[in-house]
């Protein structure tokens, strides 16, 4: 599965950054704080969804020391468009009240204290490293960057830990972060679930499933 050239990782990075040469979140957020909640509120649920939903929250609750004294119903009232709401109210609660008490109203910027969280796994806490603070601590997988990775050969797992780990092997740190924003939008753009866009594709004539 990963008898390829070490410098496919390289070109793979090259030539994504000259397709998205500023790759981030398309989660509209302001600080830390804004950024965790988007990302735990994206699971199962659009970007733009999310989008949708996060001004009416920051504006009733602008930091976690507030959303802590949440009314959890008024709460899911209004993220339940993003799905899983019951869930997600209660993680971004809980988890606020955690912030608010215990990291004195900062999201915290290491990964096993994000991980401590409720509602947090390591990639929303990948996301908020990067995101917020520039911290390339891993690799966050989401459902596209898994199929991009398997369609390009660099995994032959469905295990996102496991996807992670292969890939912080194949690819420079300073990559990390950039490279989960640059498989999503490629994902989302050109190599979709269903009919991909191979023509279109920057890393075509490199991709096993073509070759």
């Amino acid at each position: 599965m990963h008898d390829f050239s070490p410098e496919l990782p390289l070109e793979i990075i090259k030539r994504l950054r000259k397709r998205y040469p500023v790759p981030k979140t398309a989660l509209n957020w302001k600080n830390p704080w804004e950024l965790l909640v988007a990302t735990i509120l994206s699971a199962q649920c659009t970007d733009l969804q999310v989008n949708k939903i996060t001004p009416t929250l920051f504006s009733r609750w602008p930091d976690a020391e507030s959303v802590s004294r949440a009314d959890l119903e008024e709460l899911q009232e209004i993220i339940r468009p993003a799905g899983f709401f019951r869930t997600k109210s209660r993680s971004i609660i809980q988890s606020a009240g955690i912030i608010t008490d215990k990291f004195q109203g900062r999201v915290p910027a290491e990964m096993d204290e994000l991980l401590s969280l409720p509602g947090v796994a390591r990639k929303t806490a990948n996301i908020v490293l990067y995101g917020a603070y520039g911290i390339n601590a891993g690799v966050a997988v989401d459902t596209h960057v898994k199929r991009v990775s398997r369609r390009l050969g660099l995994t032959g797992s469905k295990n996102p830990q496991i996807i992670e780990k292969e890939l912080m092997l194949f690819f420079s740190r300073q990559d990390w972060g950039d490279l989960n924003h640059m498989l999503v939008f490629l994902g989302r753009e050109v190599c979709r679930a269903r009919k991909p866009l191979c023509i279109e594709c920057p890393l075509s004539d490199i991709c096993p499933q073509l070759i």
